[in-house]
């Protein structure tokens, strides 16, 4: 069973990162290169780290929901996740939240902030598997990424109703991250 689990959340990331790979890749190598601007090797660099995070918070998530949700009266891994995200801004290390894309938010907390999380969810619910963007804060840059979450399984019901409308495959949330561009 957990081999079948461990699997499932492997090909799940592997779809995402595909699926990402697909759609950020428009027309032939050669074209890119002429059209792109020149690459921050920093920026690139923290968008490699999103794009792990994602995959390590994604796979975990159906990981808990499938083995410790069984109930609606346990701990749903999105509230699991929220204490794990204020852990890991306590220290440092990079800021994560989960943000609401369907306009009925599990809490409030969730509803997308002014700004980049209201255009991020804008990009995700458009078809787009991901939206970034650079900032500066007290001279230091940041990226700002939001990550696409759709329904992906059937126990995301137990805690959201709501979802049961959504189109398969439709986000009804984000991942919106903060993290620090190391130069």
């Amino acid at each position: 069973m957990v081999r079948r689990v461990l699997m499932s959340g492997l090909i799940l990331g592997a779809c995402v990162a595909l699926l990402s790979t697909i759609v950020s890749n428009q027309g032939t190598a050669e074209e890119a290169k002429k059209k792109a601007p020149p690459q921050d090797a920093a920026v690139e660099r923290a968008r490699r780290e999103v794009r792990m995070l994602d995959d390590i918070y994604k796979t975990a998530v159906v990981l808990v929901t499938e083995h410790y949700v069984k109930t609606d009266s346990d701990l749903a891994a999105g509230s699991a996740f929220k204490v794990l995200f204020e852990s890991v801004a306590k220290k440092g290390w990079h800021e994560a939240r989960l943000v609401d894309a369907t306009g009925h938010p599990y809490s409030d907390l969730n509803l997308p902030k002014e700004g980049f999380e209201k255009k991020a969810i804008a990009e995700l619910l458009a078809g787009k598997p991901s939206y970034d963007q650079v900032i500066t804060e007290d001279g230091k840059r940041y990226l700002l990424a939001a990550t696409a979450i759709p329904v992906v399984m059937e126990k995301c019901i137990m805690c959201h109703e709501n979802y049961r409308t959504v189109e398969k495959g439709k986000a009804v949330g984000a991942i919106s991250y903060k993290v620090p561009v190391q130069e």
